[in-house]
């Protein structure tokens, strides 16, 4: 064994206070059916000397490997992801005054954000032995799964809801999963998945459903923190929003350093969602303590169409313990952000990712953003999928 030096103790249910061996294989909490996260043991940790180290390291996500869940490093499953760059986007008309800057995760390993989560769970479930997956996704996250299981030699169910773009389930079918078309919206295909796959044997990747798909997250937090702190450390990170497991990765990865004395505070934390799918931005309003699901859901941005998010009040606790909240944007607003990124700033975007773009002039008409505060856009995914798929309004026609 070649020790990763992973900090990893046990897992614990945020809702009960459930703890439960991380050395075994878990899915929810068996108590209260919440979801589960990994706990560290950090006491007496030398943080500093380990924040140096990081220099020296490789630049891919695993060099957080002590705040990851995998122990022997021959158990990692990675294409190169993480440590994407951060980029100051300049002069952004209807946003004067703020400073904004842009985190790119189009730029990863199949073309999203959702290689992260999956890289990490993937690695630590392989450790403890599971070599089958299924997950429903609105595509990205299938992709990401489709890849890591064909690079760590296991098998991948995708679920995908009818309506996803062929494009989708092409990059799926390359990565020798197998592709399952089921119901109208990522909930209904979860629901169709998780039924089929009661006897399987496979493990569930859904958000949350698993305890280290989380951890995979929170290296966002972590790459914006050795970025840009302690100088240009942002206010406020706006972060498009579906299941919403970023939300929850950034927060704990502030968290972890801010108890390791590595980060002095909390960049306030934002979730954009679109308008006809905004179960997060309803409850935060409504002051409630999980989201309830979202009727005739619908929206341009497929990775945001979620309309019952598992595990909400975890999202809800990161946004309202950072200081931060929500906002929605309109479709019409998101596809006019695909097109300013591109022409004006040279960024490809997803329409998940474009929409904090979208939010930006909102937030700072309502006084959320403010003149002079450092800005952190996080594009979640590369625009080019949602290209392929023949979308419209995205070209010079449209303006």
């Amino acid at each position: 064994m070649t020790a990763t030096g992973s900090r990893l103790a046990l897992l614990e249910c945020r809702a009960c206070g459930t703890t439960l061996s991380s050395d075994a294989v878990q899915t929810v909490c068996p108590t209260c059916s919440g979801p589960l996260f990994a706990t560290y043991d950090l006491a007496h940790w030398e943080a500093h000397a380990w924040r140096e180290a990081l220099a020296h390291r490789a630049a891919t996500l695993w060099r957080y490997r002590e705040l990851l869940p995998v122990k022997d490093d021959r158990s990692i499953v990675t294409l190169g992801e993480g440590f994407t760059p951060v980029i100051e986007l300049g002069t952004v008309p209807r946003a004067d005054g703020l400073e904004v800057w842009l985190k790119d995760d189009g730029l990863l390993p199949t073309g999203s954000f959702k290689i992260r989560g999956m890289s990490v769970a993937v690695s630590r479930a392989g450790e403890l032995g599971v070599r089958q997956f299924f997950v429903p996704s609105a595509g990205n996250a299938g992709v990401a799964l489709a890849a890591c299981a064909a690079r760590a030699g296991a098998t991948a169910r995708i679920y995908l809801p009818t309506g996803t773009p062929a494009v989708m389930e092409s990059a799926c079918r390359l990565y020798s999963a197998e592709v399952v078309r089921e119901g109208a919206t990522i909930r209904e295909a979860g629901i169709a998945a998780r039924t089929a796959e009661a006897a399987t044997g496979a493990l569930d990747m859904s958000t949350l459903r698993e305890p280290f798909r989380a951890e995979g997250k929170k290296t966002m937090g972590l790459e914006i923190w050795e970025e840009m702190a302690p100088d240009r450390m942002p206010d406020a990170i706006l972060y498009p929003t579906g299941g919403g497991t970023g939300v929850i990765g950034m927060f704990r990865a502030f968290l972890q350093l801010i108890e390791l004395g590595l980060l002095d505070r909390m960049p306030r934390l934002y979730a954009v969602q679109p308008d006809g799918c905004a179960p997060i931005v309803r409850a935060l309003n409504e002051g409630d303590a999980r989201a309830r699901p979202w009727n005739d859901a619908q929206t341009v941005a497929p990775g945001l169409l979620v309309p019952a998010p598992f595990g909400s009040e975890r999202v809800l606790e990161a946004l309202r313990e950072s200081r931060g909240g929500g906002i929605t944007v309109s479709d019409a607003s998101i596809l006019d952000a695909v097109r300013d990124l591109g022409q004006r700033h040279g960024v490809s975007a997803s329409p998940e990712g474009a929409a904090p773009f979208a939010a930006l002039a909102p937030l700072l008409a309502r006084g959320a953003l403010r003149p002079g505060e450092r800005v952190l856009l996080y594009n979640t995914g590369s625009g080019i999928p949602f290209l392929a798929a023949g979308n419209p309004g995205t070209g010079p026609e449209s303006r």
